[in-house]
């Protein structure tokens, strides 16, 4: 694709990019809050109990239900290209798609970023198309066939968010650290071009700075993108982790409020603190699909590369102990 082209489609599009880190830091968040205190507890379970959205789908991946408290498991968390304000409802797309595997035996995570514009096979339109798409086809039961279908494993949970809430929940953390790689002028928000200018190094970001860095290709690609929403996930995880953040998590449940909705139960969620109170036992392995661009009849799609793909599945199957079918 031409430059003039991208420039062309960005112009256009005017998209609020925004990530899906904030939504696996929410659930670590839920997870320590437990441990300090009645009212805590008990505004996570609320927080959970009012977001919990079940499904009416089996996954034929599996032969039973898995128990987070034995079982490795999969998360698939789902960042919506939408808001209030813009309320695309069935034309919603997914802009951030992230497939957590868990391995309990080993307290080792694995975080798979899937570039918005791959080019897959989804199942509900019986058809190729950009992953994005399979929302609006769907919605979230779509996208997980659709990711199952390409990685062959199963998809045991989501955990979906739209993006109201993301720079109140890191500004409730009172900012991130993060090495940002370099100087950008990024839109804010509102998408007012040029609002957030950061420079490159270390430094504490906050809401608004954050979703800049996470939201820019100006400088790289998706790739490259999913590989900084992987280092904000990070960033966000120690910071909400940390003991003198405990004061916090009040702030960052209200900050979620009813921007999420997911098929773990409170109780599913208390089955994983182990995860979250490993501390630097946890190993967090970030993980991206190969590709290249491609013009295929006038449209930009992200070509996966299918040896690297299937390196990838294998890696996953393996970390989750899983067969084909099973």
């Amino acid at each position: 694709m031409s430059v003039d082209r991208r420039v062309l489609m960005k112009k256009r599009k005017k998209r609020r990019r925004v990530v899906s880190t904030i939504l696996f830091v929410v659930l670590t968040t839920f997870l320590i809050a437990g441990g300090y205190g009645a009212f805590l507890y008990s505004k996570a379970q609320s927080v959970i109990d009012d977001s919990y959205k079940p499904l009416d789908r089996e996954s034929d991946k599996r032969d039973k239900q898995v128990n987070p408290n034995i079982d490795n498991i999969s998360v698939l968390f789902v960042g919506i290209d939408d808001s209030e304000v813009r309320s695309f409802e069935s034309a919603s797309r997914t802009d951030a798609l992230m497939l957590a595997t868990l391995n309990e035996k080993n307290k080792s995570i694995k975080l798979l970023s899937i570039p918005r514009d791959s080019l897959v096979y989804i199942p509900s339109k019986g058809y190729e198309d950009k992953i994005n798409h399979a929302y609006g086809k769907g919605g979230i039961t779509s996208t997980i066939e659709t990711v199952e279908t390409l990685l062959d494993v199963p998809v045991d949970y989501y955990v979906q968010m739209n993006f109201e809430a993301f720079i109140d929940v890191v500004d409730a953390l009172d900012g991130i650290e993060v090495d940002v790689p370099f100087e950008l002028h990024e839109k804010d928000s509102t998408d007012r071009s040029g609002a957030v200018y950061l420079k490159q190094g270390l430094q504490t970001l906050d809401g608004e700075e954050a979703l800049a860095l996470a939201r820019t290709r100006k400088l790289d690609n998706d790739i490259e993108r999913g590989k900084r929403q992987q280092e904000l996930l990070k960033a966000i995880m120690e910071k909400a982790t940390s003991a003198k953040s405990i004061t916090k998590y009040s702030d960052v449940m209200e900050a979620v409020g009813d921007n999420m909705q997911t098929d773990l139960s409170f109780n599913e969620i208390k089955a994983l603190i182990d995860y979250a109170t490993a501390g630097s036992n946890l190993d967090i392995e970030s993980m991206s699909l190969k590709g290249a661009d491609a013009t295929i009849d006038g449209i930009y799609y992200y070509q996966l590369d299918q040896e690297a793909l299937q390196q990838t599945i294998l890696d996953l199957k393996t970390h989750l102990m899983v067969s084909s079918g099973q």
